[in-house]
């Protein structure tokens, strides 16, 4: 896997994730072929294993669906569904073509999973555009929303039940969005939603009954701004090994008409 180090080439690979439409080389384990250039446009070079960054496609763009999806891409393969060691991915999803909200350009599940709703709160559309980022990349098949998912015991609760090349993976969803809408994200606010939401992904994780186990999860954080996951990235390195357990953390940038999935339609 390539490295990234730090805030500042985090968000120059933010900054070119808008490049040139291409299709990932997929295997039978969903992961795109990537490579490593040294040109302005699609740089992905590496300093450091540090932070965890994968940076995967660079200025690439993935798949057909709604907005045009760029950088890591067919990253999520079995061997990392099976390793214990944490992992932090970066992507973008820019919405600039596409008006306000437009149900019709969803997958068919992800259209079902706005029929079925959530639990509660207004992190509906943050979820269904995290299944789409995963179905387009990685292939995942939607197995269970939010409601269906079954525990063991009382426990925090896990947003996604999905599948990849048939293992059954949770997905929990939460962004990295200002309340007002531009007020400051600082690395602090960051460091709080991450730690929070990872140490809830430890809890349903010992919590989940066995039919709907997995054997890891994803946190999807979906950023609002390149700034947004920068500080994401910054918090990621500050937690400790055993908050970080064996999560991957996927963070997808949303750019243009994005607005519906931060302060609603």
């Amino acid at each position: 896997m390539k490295r990234l180090a730090g805030s500042l080439t985090l968000l120059a690979l933010l900054a070119c994730a808008g490049g040139n439409e291409t299709a990932p080389t997929s295997g039978a384990g969903g992961a795109a072929t990537t490579t490593s250039a040294t040109t302005a446009t699609n740089t992905t070079t590496t300093t450091s294993a540090t932070n965890g960054v994968t940076s995967g496609g660079g200025a690439e763009a993935h798949g057909a669906g709604y907005g045009a999806l760029s950088g890591s891409c067919g990253e999520i393969t079995l061997e990392d569904l099976a390793s214990p060691e944490p992992e932090l991915l970066v992507n973008a999803l820019d919405f600039s073509a596409s008006p306000m909200f437009d149900e019709s350009q969803l997958s068919a599940e992800g259209q079902a999973m706005i029929a079925k709703g959530n639990l509660g709160g207004s992190s509906l559309y943050s979820e269904i555009i995290a299944y789409e980022v995963l179905n387009r990349c990685d292939h995942a098949a939607l197995v269970k929303t939010e409601a269906e998912i079954v525990y063991a015991t009382q426990s925090k609760k896990t947003d996604i039940l999905l599948a990849i090349d048939g293992e059954k993976v949770g997905v929990s969803v939460v962004r990295a969005m200002s309340f007002p809408e531009g007020a400051p994200y600082p690395v602090t606010q960051a460091f709080t939603v991450l730690h929070g939401k990872l140490a809830d992904i430890l809890l349903s994780s010992a919590s989940v009954a066995p039919d709907d186990a997995w054997k890891k999860q994803i946190l999807a954080v979906i950023a609002q701004t390149p700034e947004h996951a920068a500080a994401i990235a910054d918090a990621y390195a500050m937690l400790d090994a055993t908050t970080k357990a064996d999560t991957i953390v996927l963070v997808t940038v949303t750019e243009g008409t994005d607005k519906f999935i931060y302060y609603g339609k």
